[in-house]
């Protein structure tokens, strides 16, 4: 008797953020990541809509790791009837814990502060979700071992893969009714500084695969000395270097990298601050889960005795008011949110100052904005110009080029039914979805936002 699987596209369909699909069986109910939408303003506001599905008769949720385009969708979720469990690997939950505390405290001070100084809409301004609904969504968490196929009916087991992009993401296989569903998640680098290569798939049957640079090779940069040159005509211009920096990773490889910088006597000893609650914590992951990464305990601490921690909002203060050149690594790395708001709010509109963009950068953020060349920029409802140096430095992405991806893939022994096209603004889906079909002749499909698909296993 033939089975169907209906696949809700509900999130990083036509679009990079937001990730979540639903796969409903005869037998389970199952989703894949649940994350928020990030970026231009339509996007956003779709968070405060409640999803087009019965959210009551999922069963579980399976997430690739723990960014917020993969998890900070969660606490909405089990608001709108979900009891289920969340599952993911030790390191994912404990990165996806922080990011829903933290994201919960900032939706909580940033509705606050609307409400104090009136520059909301909505009156009042709500958060998108309490402390207490992180914290009730976190009670559902379930850690499941890396490479390990783990049941969940007579007819489904799912396994979670190593892909290197975050420490703790896998990609995650599905096998139902003998067919195999496989999910990307996020793909990350064959040469990454903390990181292993990633694993890759043997068999896909329905392949669903990010393509965040699918038309894109990273340029063949040397980071170091880029870095290195910044930091020194920082110190020549007696200004600051600013960095916004994704929490998660991109925070710790920079720290990395800081540090062996000044080990090779390429940068003098300026003051390096971290300024991120979360960074903060995503450190203490690292020190619980040395089998996720590269580094030895001995380099780990080396690392950490070679920046400043920062411990509260008035060092960051203290911090600003330090006259000499130094170096500022701070979230949100697209300058969304973060302590990075508030350093560049009074340093931005110094010629000596410079902000070096590390990592993707979405359509709609401040980030894209300030790479892009604007002239000025709104913190907090008021306008700031720009008069600071804008640098990028693209080859630090955690994610896979379109080289990367057509790796990953190159190792799947059959062909594909379908191959679903996800996690990618509509340039790159396009130009891989022709890459793909160059090189493989597969059936590609670029799905878009609230579609749903039927296939037969």
């Amino acid at each position: 008797m033939s089975e169907f699987v209906k696949i809700n596209f509900l999130g990083a369909a036509g679009v990079v953020t937001g990730s979540k699909f639903l796969l409903e069986t005869a037998e389970k109910h199952i989703m894949i990541d649940c994350g928020m939408f990030q970026g231009l303003k339509e996007l956003r506001e779709l968070n405060w809509c409640d999803l087009p599905v019965n959210v009551p008769a999922i069963d579980i949720v399976l997430l690739t790791h723990g960014h917020l385009d993969h998890v900070g969708y969660l606490p909405r979720l089990v608001k709108q009837g979900f009891t289920g469990k969340i599952v993911g690997t030790a390191p994912t939950l404990a990165i996806a814990e922080i990011i829903l505390k933290d994201s919960a405290k900032i939706h909580e001070e940033e509705a606050e502060k609307a409400n104090k100084e009136n520059y909301s809409k909505h009156q009042p301004a709500l958060p998108f979700y309490t402390k207490k609904e992180a914290e009730a969504t976190i009670q559902l968490f379930q850690v499941e071992m890396e490479a390990t196929w783990i049941p969940l009916s007579e007819h489904i087991s799912y396994r979670f893969q190593y892909n290197g992009h975050i420490i703790g993401s896998t990609f995650i296989e599905l096998d139902i009714h003998g067919k195999r569903f496989v999910f990307s998640g996020d793909i990350g680098r064959q040469n990454d500084y903390l990181l292993d290569a990633p694993k890759t798939p043997e068999w896909a049957d329905f392949l669903f695969i990010e393509s965040t640079y699918g038309d894109k090779l990273h340029p063949e940069e040397d980071v170091e000395e880029i870095l290195a040159d910044t930091i020194n005509e920082t110190i020549r211009n007696k200004g600051n270097l600013i960095i916004p920096s994704f929490a998660v990773e991109r925070l710790q490889t920079l720290m990395y990298i800081l540090w062996k910088l000044y080990q090779k006597n390429k940068i003098p000893n300026i003051p390096i601050f971290i300024d991120s609650p979360m960074g903060s914590n995503v450190l203490d992951v690292f020190k619980r889960f040395p089998k996720w990464h590269k580094l030895s305990p001995e380099e780990y601490q080396a690392m950490c005795n070679h920046v400043t921690i920062i411990e509260s909002y008035r060092e960051t203060w203290e911090t600003i008011d330090d006259t000499r050149s130094k170096i500022i690594v701070a979230g949100s790395g697209m300058v969304t949110g973060g302590r990075v708001l508030t350093y560049l709010q009074q340093l931005i509109d110094e010629p000596s100052t410079t902000v070096l963009l590390i990592g993707y950068q979405a359509e709609g953020t401040r980030g894209r904005a300030l790479k892009e060349g604007v002239h000025e920029v709104r913190f907090f409802g008021k306008y700031y110009p720009v008069k600071a140096t804008i640098k990028s430095i693209e080859s630090l992405s955690a994610h896979a080029d379109q080289s990367g991806l057509l790796q990953w893939i190159s190792t799947i022994k059959n062909i594909p039914e379908k191959v679903y096209l996800i996690h990618g603004e509509a340039s790159s889906l396009n130009a891989f979805r022709v890459k793909i079909k160059d090189v493989h002749n597969w059936n590609v499909i670029v799905p878009k936002l609230t579609t749903v698909e039927e296939v037969r296993v």
